[in-house]
């Protein structure tokens, strides 16, 4: 009679467990896993999707497929995954805007925190740049610099999106230089390439992979970097610590996000699979074409980096350079 009741107990907990417990992992994946890209397509991270998508379909064995669900600095897509089952079938990727940022912006109550999501890997860190029109009136940082200060808000530079880490860099900048830009969002960098290759704008601040192909093709020039030492691509383009603004340094990380309560197994095998593309020449290579930099972090490495970004952001938010818009 006690054997059938400890079964029967048994029996009753393996039915009250989640769907995305261990016990039902042993064959993780087999089926296709979606992975949300929360800006439109032909951007940084839409770039880098792409091709982990590609490069951990192989170390799988099964389909990764891209979604893109722009919208809202990428708050839409990530509050998509962030409410989906921690199945390890959803996940998203963003920067440390999507996520630690965007959902800052909403005026109300956040749609999701970093406690939403189980950090999964670094897949890339992207430098930015500042990017003009090979055709327009500024041919390097100093003579726009000039111009800005002599007309104070007037120059339009665009980025993509609110929350982004383009917007983070720009706030930031305008503290550091006591300037004023006339700042326009986007929904995604194609888009606000775009407007500046049609000379609808003065300027834009961009991921380097974004913007490196129209730079090489002499339709952009970059005049500035935000990083702290020269893009590996552009080596002839300063930073903005070489042009005397103290201290400067602003970069995108590109992070692999599950939702919050995703097992361990899980994570530890996407990291693992991560770390596996990250370690492949081809992966390496295209992420170094494009201007990206690659380390392989750990979920509790990744975890407590994105844990010291989130307080610094709280910071910001809470000394009125990061506002609700």
């Amino acid at each position: 009679m006690k054997s059938v009741t400890r079964r029967t107990t048994i029996a009753a907990l393996l039915a009250a467990l989640p769907a995305g417990h261990a016990f039902a992992q042993a064959g993780y994946p087999d089926k296709p896993i979606r992975l949300v890209v929360p800006f439109a397509p032909g951007g940084n991270a839409d770039l880098t999707g792409r091709l982990f998508s590609e490069a951990l379909g192989k170390q799988l064995g099964q389909q990764v497929i891209v979604e893109n669900r722009g919208g809202a600095g990428g708050a839409i897509g990530a509050e998509a995954v962030a409410k989906s089952p921690p199945d390890g079938y959803s996940l998203v990727l963003g920067s440390t805007g999507t996520f630690l940022v965007s959902p800052r912006m909403t005026g109300g109550k956040p749609p999701y925190t970093l406690a939403s999501f189980a950090p999964v890997a670094l897949l890339s860190t992207s430098p930015m740049d500042i990017v003009v029109n090979a055709n327009g009136p500024f041919h390097d940082w100093p003579s726009m610099l000039a111009w800005l200060r002599a007309n104070p808000g007037k120059l339009t530079i665009g980025h993509p999106g609110n929350g982004s880490t383009n917007h983070l860099a720009l706030l930031q900048m305008q503290k550091a230089l006591d300037v004023r830009f006339n700042i326009i969002p986007y929904k995604s960098n194609g888009l606000a390439l775009n407007d500046l290759l049609a000379g609808q704008i003065d300027a834009v601040i961009d991921q380097v992979p974004a913007s490196i192909g129209h730079i090489r093709g002499g339709r952009l020039r970059a005049i500035v970097v935000t990083t702290a030492r020269r893009a590996g691509q552009l080596p002839d383009v300063p930073t903005l610590q070489e042009a005397g603004v103290k201290g400067f340094a602003s970069t995108t990380p590109i992070v692999l996000m599950a939702p919050a309560g995703t097992p361990s197994d899980i994570v530890n095998k996407l990291n693992g699979a991560v770390a596996d593309a990250l370690a492949d020449p081809a992966v390496k290579g295209k992420l170094n074409d494009l201007g990206a930099e690659t380390e392989a972090l750990t979920p509790q490495q990744l975890t407590s980096f994105l844990q010291k970004e989130d307080a610094a952001i709280e910071e910001l938010q809470k000394s009125g350079l990061l506002k609700p818009e």
